[in-house]
């Protein structure tokens, strides 16, 4: 077993198996099935390039022999950083062949997140592609390497120096090594299949393990839910390492019915519509950020949207009107909230729920064998339709992050509950409705931000005594992040000087500070802590002020 990986206990693993909801197949053996099934069924769009399913287990094949050559091993842990590319879905599955395990990084990662990564999990190699705009993910991933002990190969897409391997060449070169290889190796389902990242509070990532069991039900499930067969088509416009893009039902549960995967690296409106009219997609994923730019897009009635089904909707609550809106605009389509966690769980809203259920709730679990308790802080049950934490435990969701006893023994019930931090109640219907959360994150449109993270970087900062960082409230994007200070001594600072500070301490974009208020002390809570409540109340009523003062 993997050291740092918390396995199911061996009485849920019976009853998972048992009541059929494990096929103890590895992902591996779960795709084998599909590449015969649908062989000649286009499995992948990228542009201009169509993969049948054929080809994506031939080409995955051959990547996953040329890995093996250079020394990739099952259970190596590999960083994948990868934009909505062809080559994303191809390196997953060769990963998946070998046993490998993919850590679920982001292109927007930078050196302080992928080190971190690396660190933790042990990793063998990193995928990255050679540049972006003005960053050079190659000496980043030079300078890791350098720094931890583990790292061994850089793979890169695109332009690959002296002392990387080039992810084109692995595709492309016939391997020499026989397909034997590959079905000799031995993958336990009970092994980790994903490592997805959590939006935790603590500042530190943490990686969940998803068994190949789990991950597969989880997609199979899904795709129920969401009404996926073989003539539905998903837009991937997500970034694909995201769970719900990867896997609920995404990429993975769309290629286990046998439909179409269109790949997009522009989220704007005109390239959206256009894909959609082309491909005649039936489903799409996105935040509601993305949504309420596309609803308020003067281009979208140029185009035939009319093959949509379903847009599902994750990463933040979807406001009522916005869901109307598309609606009378795409009248095919069911715009289907769902709330979702890397961690595990996904609950969805059904078409069957009355109108004023699927409008004031995330809905409800995907699985009968899912555990939910809603509890209080003493964790005792609230009543039905009271407010508490969200409390689960199912089979798909984790028992415990990689690698963190002492976490795990807070974030999980003695009984196998995970904590999840957020704030619900269960509404009359049986559907669940999110109040806030516990946690202390900024969830900017779907892109979950540890304040803590951001804050330890900060007091970094000379000028700066001490620091909150807050949610505010953005029409687009749900929340933005709001940096209050208190300044050492006369200092002054602004917001760019801060921006500028953060950047060369190397943190993803989505994670720098929006606005920056200066003030000499911070409002205390009844526990002699900060109190973020009342600053978040306060940048609130300020941004309601400016805004009724420009009208």
């Amino acid at each position: 077993m993997l050291e740092g990986f918390v396995p199911f206990p061996k009485e849920f693993i019976d009853r998972y198996r048992k009541d059929g909801y494990w096929e103890d197949r590895p992902l591996r053996e779960e795709y084998a099935v599909r590449f015969k099934k649908f062989s000649d069924n286009i499995a992948l769009v990228d542009g201009n390039i169509e993969w049948t399913y054929q080809d994506l287990d031939v080409k995955s094949d051959n990547l996953a022999l040329n890995l093996l050559d250079m020394g990739i091993k099952p259970l190596d842990r590999i960083v994948p950083q990868l934009p909505n590319i062809k080559e994303f879905p191809l390196l997953y599955l060769a990963l998946q062949k070998l046993g490998c395990i993919p850590i679920a990084s982001l292109v927007s990662h930078r050196y302080s997140e992928i080190s971190q990564f690396v660190s933790l999990s042990g990793a063998t190699a990193c995928v990255v592609p050679d540049k972006a705009k003005d960053f050079d993910f190659i000496d980043m991933a030079k300078r890791i390497k350098s720094e931890k002990n583990k790292l061994e190969h850089i793979i890169v897409f695109g332009e690959a120096p002296s002392g990387t391997y080039s992810l084109d060449e692995l595709i492309n070169r016939p391997a020499s090594r026989p397909k034997q290889d590959l079905n000799s190796i031995n993958i336990d389902p009970l092994d980790p299949a994903v490592f997805q990242l959590s939006g935790g509070t603590t500042g530190i990532p943490k990686l969940i393990p998803r068994t190949h069991n789990d991950y597969a039900y989880n997609s199979k499930q899904a795709t129920e839910v969401t009404e996926v067969d073989e003539n539905s088509v998903l837009l991937l416009v997500l970034p694909i390492a995201h769970n719900l893009p990867l896997a609920c039902p995404g990429l993975q549960g769309f290629l286990f019915k046998g439909g179409k995967v269109v790949l997009s690296i522009s989220s704007k409106g005109r390239d959206v519509f256009s894909l959609v009219e082309k491909h005649s997609v039936t489903h799409i994923h996105v935040v509601p950020a993305l949504l309420i730019g596309w609803i308020n897009d003067p281009e979208i009635g140029k185009f035939d949207l009319s093959s949509l089904r379903m847009i599902q909707s994750g990463g933040q609550r979807l406001q009522p009107q916005v869901r109307l809106k598309t609606k009378e605009l795409i009248p095919s389509v069911f715009v289907q909230e769902n709330f979702g966690m890397s961690e595990g769980v996904i609950m969805f809203v059904r078409k069957g729920d009355p109108e004023e259920v699927q409008l004031e709730t995330s809905g409800r679990p995907v699985s009968p064998a899912d555990e939910i308790r809603i509890v209080d802080e003493n964790d005792k049950e609230v009543k039905r339709g009271e407010v508490g934490e969200f409390c689960v435990r199912g089979p798909y969701t984790l028992r415990g992050y990689f690698g963190t006893p002492e976490h795990n023994k807070k974030a999980f019930t003695t009984d196998g509950f995970y904590r999840s931090g957020d704030l619900m109640r269960q509404h009359s219907s049986g559907n669940y409705i999110v109040e806030g959360r516990i946690k202390d994150l900024i969830n900017r449109g779907g892109e979950k931000i540890s304040a803590e993270e951001v804050e330890n970087l900060i007091l970094q900062h000379p000028k700066i005594k001490n620091i909150a960082c807050v949610p505010m409230p953005d029409e687009r994007l749900g929340e933005r992040m709001c940096a209050y200070v208190i300044l050492q001594g006369n200092h002054k600072i602004t917001l760019d000087e801060l921006v500028l500070f953060l950047q060369e301490r190397e943190i993803a974009k989505f994670k720098l500070p929006e606005r920056l208020e200066i003030l000499e002390e911070f409002p205390i809570s009844t526990f002699g802590k900060v109190s973020k409540k009342i600053l978040t109340e306060e940048i609130s009523k300020k941004i309601d002020e400016e805004r009724d003062s420009s009208k």
